[in-house]
């Protein structure tokens, strides 16, 4: 990795803060835990206010004029990593001059509808390509290394691999 200057801002992050973050992640794993919780409440329609303990604004699904909870997982991927290339990238001294990621997805909502059909109603698939422009451009070694960080990209782990969810009705 390159190193940057005690002191330094790149790509909008404190060096020494995320440093010291890893630093401490590095003595102690459970530093780096995670154990939110997220309500989604009706508000009509098929719109749902959801907050979350993570903080943040409420932010609005469904209905007419708010993305769906579909497309708000293929946002997360993206917004996931575009998190993923600037901590990595800062890391290694690239400033960025520009960077978006376009994802796409597959899914067919019959089944949850009632209608019999197969496969099920969560994407079938779903692929990401990064556009990324830094200053002075990127070695082949710091390629590989942002390459390493998307392949340990939280929400793109999460999509690979069979995560089990459970749920509970509590109709009253």
């Amino acid at each position: 990795m390159v190193a940057t200057r005690s002191g330094q801002r790149l790509n909008g992050l404190d060096v020494d803060e995320l440093r010291a973050y890893i630093d401490s992640v590095t003595a102690d794993a459970a530093q780096a835990d995670r154990d939110p919780t997220v309500v989604a409440r009706w508000v009509g329609g098929t719109r749902a206010e959801v907050v979350s303990t993570l903080g943040g604004p409420p932010v609005y699904m469904g209905g007419d004029d708010d993305p769906s909870a579909m497309g708000m997982l293929l946002r997360g991927l993206a917004a996931c990593d575009i998190e993923v290339v600037v901590t990595r990238a800062t890391l290694l001294g690239l400033e960025i001059e520009d960077l978006a990621i376009e994802a796409k997805g597959y899914f067919n909502v019959a089944r949850y509808l009632g209608v019999e059909a197969r496969p099920g109603a969560g994407y079938q698939r779903a692929s990401y390509t990064v556009h990324l422009k830094t200053k002075g451009g990127a070695t082949p070694a710091q390629v590989a290394e942002l390459k390493a960080a998307l392949e340990a990209s939280p929400v793109g782990d999460t999509l690979e691999r069979n995560v089990p969810v459970s749920f509970e009705l509590d109709v009253s």
